[in-house]
């Protein structure tokens, strides 16, 4: 079982996808990861070397923020957001989408499931 970053990783995919399952490590960046590595992206991740291991944990612990910090880093950005009272950071505030899409329809993801609002009744004569 290979374990980076904290992820243990599926052992009967490709290198390249395996990669993926560590937060913050896309298909572009792994393959870059890979080949900085010198280990061939189609190689499964239970043919993986303990010297390979090594060579990728130390690559990724150099130069890339991963888990924890990334997800650190990303919580501050928001936070900061919502302390300036940006656009932004209001939206965040009020669990709106933050980018121009539709509220009046759709936008169930950010608010969550329907709140139905009764009608008034009229009053009887």
């Amino acid at each position: 079982m290979a374990r980076l970053a904290g992820v243990d990783l599926p052992r009967n995919k490709r290198g390249v996808i395996g990669l993926t399952y560590i937060y913050g490590i896309g298909p572009s960046t792994a393959k870059a990861i890979l080949d900085k590595a010198g280990i061939d992206e189609n190689t499964k991740v239970e043919k993986w070397t303990d010297e390979n291991i090594k060579i990728l944990s130390r690559i990724i612990a150099d130069e890339y923020k991963t888990e924890g910090q990334l997800k650190a880093e990303v919580q501050m950005n928001i936070k900061r957001l919502m302390d300036i009272g940006c656009y932004r950071g209001l939206r965040h505030r009020k669990g709106l989408p933050l980018r121009g899409q539709r509220t009046r329809t759709n936008a169930r993801t950010r608010k969550g499931k329907r709140k139905t609002v009764a009608n008034k009744k009229k009053a009887t004569k």
